[in-house]
């Protein structure tokens, strides 16, 4: 073997250099991560990531990549990697030849480990990028309503103040443009004295934020002088957790004085509002959603188990059915009536293409995309009212003359209503009546769940159904009465007001979307009539006893 063979044959064996992709994960809403951040997530199999951006990445990488569960320095137990060992364990995985992602706060460019990392990388070759992410000092004050420039184009500084040099505040003190802050409550005071000490005018405005860009936002405006009483009066207390993070921003000219009218996201409708879905997660992703674009966190409890029926005979005979042609139509009135055909369907080798020939209907717009998911487009929905009696009013009577076969395959829950089959059969249709699934109550929620729902945690519940009333107080307990109470219907809300609850908020119409609609109507009234009475605006659960001294220790 010649020289030249035997050093490639050596190259050969060597194990293949991975690839690191260092990514700003934002400033903590993870609508902001990039499309090329999703992409390099995806395609991760080690993620390595700063604890407070944890759980907004950790969302888009794959279920079998593996994510190590670093701690701050300060709190690192023996044998727990805390985030000064992030290096060793990107250089350990890269080695072995796999794909990582590096994630870190805001954008990667303005973390000084992470230049330290990089080195590291391109000190033994391993092959890295860099994703972009939104800085804190941008983007926090852009979510706070507080512009950075003004049509004059004035100049703009970003001070870290646990860096800051002397020459640094008195260049910025000196200066008469805006100062981007990253600082701390508890050490702001002293930044603003900072600024005055170098030159600034003490009534020169400035807003901090704390908590940026995610539901728990909360911002403050005062002056240079005024800072620290402003945030005495707020009762903001030292966090037990440690320093909190916060972006300052001051200036005469960047618009603390307009934040009245440009604080829009924390002007949302329900911002900050804990809301409680009793349904599973994949049952209530469009209407947690929702509530997330009106500013709500939605907390999903379910109440209610999915399991098969006791004797599966009825099923396979109805499935059997479907593919030979006995049936004109099948009609689903739920996700778990589509999932439940569906995983019979898979049993037997079949597909969406068994529809052929077969008119299909769907209840609601949920179970319409579920059906859509599988393949399969539903050619009858309710043009009004989402429910079993908005169907009928679209659905045709039977015509011996049209319809070559009179049978309708109705696969539904054990519990479901009458109302469409005595609807359909009125029509002249028959229907076969088929237990796809069986409803039974969901265990008891963690004991922190169930005690924020009876001593007020939540300010709002959503009750979709007199099912989810009762198996929520059973196997939670009834919610606190502070806790605004929003019923889907007439049905649900008379049930909820038999267990002893007062019904706020009633849908329109019996739709979840309308639901969640409705509760964003009732917030903003409550909002508007809180700012027209000179009042603060707080949501529902800040106002059982104790709340407020329990939110300012932790704000």
């Amino acid at each position: 073997m010649s020289p030249t063979t035997s050093a490639l044959a050596a190259v050969a064996t060597e194990a293949p250099h991975g690839h690191v992709t260092f990514l700003g994960a934002g400033p903590g809403d993870p609508g902001l991560l990039t499309l090329r951040a999703v992409e390099a997530l995806a395609a991760a199999d080690v993620l390595i990531a700063e604890p407070r951006v944890l759980d907004v990445v950790r969302a888009h990488a794959r279920g079998d990549a593996d994510a190590p569960l670093l701690t701050d320095e300060a709190s690192t137990e023996p044998g727990t990697p805390g985030v000064g060992d992030a290096v060793n364990l990107v250089m350990e995985a890269a080695r072995g030849g796999r794909r990582v992602v590096r994630a870190v706060s805001g954008d990667p460019g303005l973390d000084t480990d992470t230049a330290a990392e990089m080195l590291a990388c391109a000190a033994e070759g391993i092959p890295f990028e860099v994703v972009p992410g939104i800085a804190a000092a941008v983007g926090v004050p852009a979510y706070a309503g507080v512009p950075l420039r003004d049509a004059q184009g004035t100049d703009v500084r970003f001070v870290d103040a646990a860096s800051a040099s002397e020459r640094c505040w008195t260049e910025v003190g000196q200066s008469d443009g805006t100062v981007v802050v990253t600082t701390t409550l508890e050490t702001v005071a002293r930044a603003a004295g900072e600024l005055v000490s170098a030159g600034r005018k003490p009534d020169t405005p400035i807003s901090l934020t704390v908590a940026g860009t995610t539901t728990r936002q909360r911002t403050w405006t005062a002056t240079l002088a005024s800072v620290g009483q402003v945030l005495k009066q707020a009762k903001v207390l030292p966090s037990p957790e440690g320093a909190q993070p916060v972006i300052a921003v001051v200036g005469e000219r960047s618009a603390p004085a307009l934040r009245d009218q440009l604080a829009w996201f924390e002007s949302k409708p329900l911002f900050g509002w804990k809301v409680l879905v009793p349904r599973t997660k994949e049952q209530s992703r469009a209407l947690s959603d929702q509530l997330r674009s009106y500013g709500a966190v939605p907390h999903e409890v379910p109440t209610i188990a999915v399991e098969p029926p006791r004797t599966p005979q009825q099923m396979e005979r109805a499935v059997k059915g479907l593919v030979t042609g006995r049936y004109e139509w099948i009609a689903f009135t739920s996700v778990n009536a589509v999932k439940a055909v569906r995983e019979k369907f898979e049993e037997y080798g079949l597909d969406a293409r068994a529809f052929a020939g077969i008119k299909v209907a769907a209840v609601g717009e949920q179970t319409a995309r579920a059906l859509i998911a599988f393949g399969v487009k539903p050619d009858l929905t309710p043009s009004g009212e989402q429910s079993a009696a908005g169907l009928l009013e679209d659905w045709p009577p039977y015509d011996p003359v049209f319809d070559p076969i009179d049978r309708v395959f109705l696969p539904r829950a054990d519990i479901a209503t009458e109302t469409l089959v005595a609807g359909l059969i009125e029509l002249g249709w028959e229907v076969d009546d088929v237990t796809a699934y069986r409803t039974v109550r969901a265990s008891p929620p963690p004991a922190e769940t169930r005690e924020a729902i009876k001593g007020g945690g939540f300010d709002a519940v959503l009750f979709t159904s007199s099912s989810t009333v009762r198996n929520l107080v059973g196997i939670a307990g009834k919610p606190h009465n502070v806790t605004v109470i929003a019923c889907i219907g007439p049905a649900t809300a008379k049930t909820a007001e038999e267990h002893g609850l007062r019904v706020d908020v009633m849908a329109p119409e019996p739709s979840a979307l309308k639901l969640a609609a409705a509760l964003a109507d009732f917030g903003t009234r409550r909002r508007l009539a809180a700012v027209d009475a000179g009042e603060q605006v707080t949501r529902p659960s800040e106002r059982r006893p104790g709340a407020r001294r329990r939110r300012s220790a932790t704000s």
